[in-house]
């Protein structure tokens, strides 16, 4: 009896926040978050398949799911470094928020977070594809917290490493009056959920102002899209220089 093909496919995210460029600012964080659309979840890889003899005792049972609390009722203090295979079983964290980072002494100038990303997502089909938001504080004149960009960008669509540098804006005062009630009070406009900035609702009345850059580093691998006939590698153009010849023709 043929086995039943895959009902979802696996997108896999890693990388990081790797760096930013703000010339006018200094001592910056920056937050993270997915968004993506109803058909999309996170979700935990499967592990490999692991023997029963692998614990010391019976023979094999199939495929089955390691936690650390079983690795450790097995092997005691001599339990196995928690490394990629156990990390398999957790789906990544959908957001995060990095260390604060000052400008670096080099020519660049550039506030370096290499802050890690790291999740997986399952999916019946390519329809909200995930975007990842950013948003950078840091501190104004009177050290009150007030946010220096916000940005989004999908994540890469085909396999492999990529890099992305992400334009950031912040949100306008709608009259010169309230930019300078809002710089006095240290409450700047900003958005009370900052994943609108990845939908295009309502962003057409919204002033903005650009304002700084991000940069991020995704190490991107897919599971199964091809088995749903969804194909996210490169075009082949080997066998599309010209048209073929002519039946009885010589090439």
């Amino acid at each position: 009896m043929a086995a039943a093909g895959p009902s979802v496919f696996l997108l896999m995210v890693n990388g990081q926040v790797e760096s930013a460029q703000f010339p006018e600012y200094d001592d910056l964080y920056c937050k993270y978050c997915f968004v993506y659309g109803q058909d999309w979840a996170p979700t935990a890889l499967p592990l490999a398949s692991v023997s029963r003899a692998d614990g010391g005792a019976g023979a094999e049972e199939g495929p089955r799911t390691v936690t650390r609390t079983e690795e450790r009722r097995q092997h005691g203090d001599k339990a196995r470094p928690w490394g990629w295979r156990q990390a398999l079983a957790f789906p990544g964290l959908e957001e995060g928020i990095s260390q604060i980072t000052s400008k670096s002494q080099d020519v660049r100038r550039a506030l370096v977070w290499n802050f890690p990303i790291d999740v997986t997502f399952k999916s019946t089909n390519p329809y909200g594809w995930p975007q990842i938001v950013l948003s950078v504080y840091g501190p104004d004149v009177f050290g009150n917290d007030v946010v220096r960009g916000y940005g989004a960008v999908h994540v890469p669509f085909s396999p492999g490493r990529h890099k992305r540098t992400v334009p950031m804006f912040v949100p306008e005062s709608t009259s010169k009056l309230q930019k300078f009630t809002s710089w006095f009070m240290g409450r700047r406009p900003e958005y009370t959920d900052p994943k609108v900035v990845a939908q295009g609702e309502g962003r057409e009345v919204t002033r903005v102002r650009s304002q700084g850059f991000v940069t991020l580093l995704f190490n991107v691998v897919t599971k199964d899209m091809r088995k749903l006939g969804y194909d996210t590698g490169p075009p082949d153009t080997q066998g599309a220089s010209g048209p073929s010849p002519q039946q009885g023709l010589p090439p």
